[in-house]
This record gives C-alpha cells, structure tokens and sequence, in this order.
C-alpha cells in the first residue's frame, strides 16, 4: 500500500477536541469514505484504507450519512424494475 502525506493546520487539533491520532484516523476515513462514495473503490478497500474491518467501515459510513449503497442510475432502475418483477410473480 503507497502512503500520503497531509499536511494540516495544528489549530484544527484544538477545535477539534481530538488527539492527533484520533484526528489522522477520522481523516484517513474520511478520504476512503468518499472514494467509496464517487464508486472509485470497493468497500472492502475503502476499509483498508481507514484502518478497518469492512462491516465496522460500513456502520461508520451509515453514522456519517453516507450511503453504502452505490448505485448508477443505471443499476438502480433495473433493480428497482427486478424488484417489480419478483413482487408481481408472487
């Protein structure tokens, strides 16, 4: 795995209210959860990539109001066109 480098303000530390190492980790998670939310990676890496197991980073990405479901337009209307399907054959 490569490794970034992000400079920050040390300001940020004292609003925040939060340890360094607390601050890094939310903004590794950050970084991973919106990859994950323009569809540039899977969840399993987005979880990698903060430090995490894959159901802790999904229950993560719900308490930030994050969809864990990324679906195209595309993928989302035949879904929902499926689901139609399924519901009138029973």
């Amino acid at each position: 795995m490569k490794t970034l480098e992000i400079s920050y303000p040390e300001d940020i530390l004292a609003e925040s209210g939060e340890t360094p190492e607390e601050l890094e980790q939310e903004l590794r998670f950050l970084v991973a959860a919106k990859l994950y939310e323009m569809g540039r990676i899977t969840s399993g890496h987005a979880a990698g990539m903060a430090g995490m197991d894959r159901v802790p980073f999904l229950n993560e990405l719900g308490r930030h109001r994050i969809s864990v479901v990324n679906y195209s337009p595309e993928e989302l209307t035949r879904e929902i066109e499926e689901a139609k399907q399924r519901a009138q054959n029973e």
